[in-house]
């Protein structure tokens, strides 16, 4: 991995401690960690501006109030990591696991994850516009109140994920699931359905989907709870 445009410190194979990465962060420049161990490291309130993190591990790292907006984390390992508070405004995640990570009232504005494990997490109270998911599992994850406002979901797993009083109007679901998630007060008109898992639905629930588009198969399932055939 390589950029030779990056201008600032280069650390690899590295443990780090929160004294190590303080002694780091007094530079002008953003650093870029690779293949380093920051696992159950507090990392918490420190300005970590524009870093980049590549085959890092960080589990249960905390970063609790800590400045991460611009960071770049690809292919990192982050189990039970804590971001509660943090700045992540415009972060983009790639490839990584943050599986069971908390981000509760974290700032997620206009932040990407990109073929990343959520599984678990608590993204609640967060501050999201505009975050944006693709190829993510959040099965079991926690969002409620988030706009998906015209968004094209591709392969997101929603599966039994808290989504109450979110927005997915105008959403278009492309290899989705939405598998026994919690959609009550959920608002999913204009929506495009057809290409969402909606396994668990029972009848009683589908009225949330008014002004939404289902297929015809997705109507058979539906409609198979009262014994009828669709032909």
């Amino acid at each position: 991995m390589t950029d030779d445009s990056f201008a600032g410190p280069v650390i690899r194979n590295q443990i780090l401690s929160r004294d190590a990465l303080s002694t780091l962060v007094a530079q002008p420049a953003s650093g870029w960690l690779i293949d380093c161990d920051c696992d159950e490291a507090d990392l918490s309130n420190l300005n970590l501006t524009g870093w980049r993190f590549h085959g890092c591990s960080m589990r249960r790292t905390r970063f609790g109030g800590a400045r991460l907006d611009g960071t770049q984390w690809q292919s990192c390992r982050g189990g039970f990591a804590d971001f509660q508070g943090a700045d992540l405004t415009e972060a983009v995640f790639a490839a990584s696991d943050f599986n069971n990570a908390l981000f509760r009232r974290a700032r997620l504005a206009s932040a990407q994850f990109r073929g990343c494990k959520l599984t678990g997490a608590d993204l609640s109270e967060a501050r999201a516009m505009d975050v944006g998911f693709d190829e993510t599992l959040l099965i079991n994850a926690k969002l409620p109140g988030y706009s998906f406002h015209r968004q094209r979901l591709h392969k997101v797993d929603f599966s039994q994920a808290d989504l109450h009083k979110c927005d997915f109007r105008a959403a278009v679901f492309d290899g989705c699931s939405l598998r026994d998630a919690n959609m009550a007060d959920c608002r999913f008109e204009g929506a495009d359905l057809r290409g969402a898992d909606l396994g668990g639905l029972r009848l009683i629930a589908a009225a949330r989907f008014r002004g939404a588009t289902i297929s015809k198969e997705q109507a058979g399932q539906l409609l198979a709870e009262l014994g009828l055939n669709v032909r």
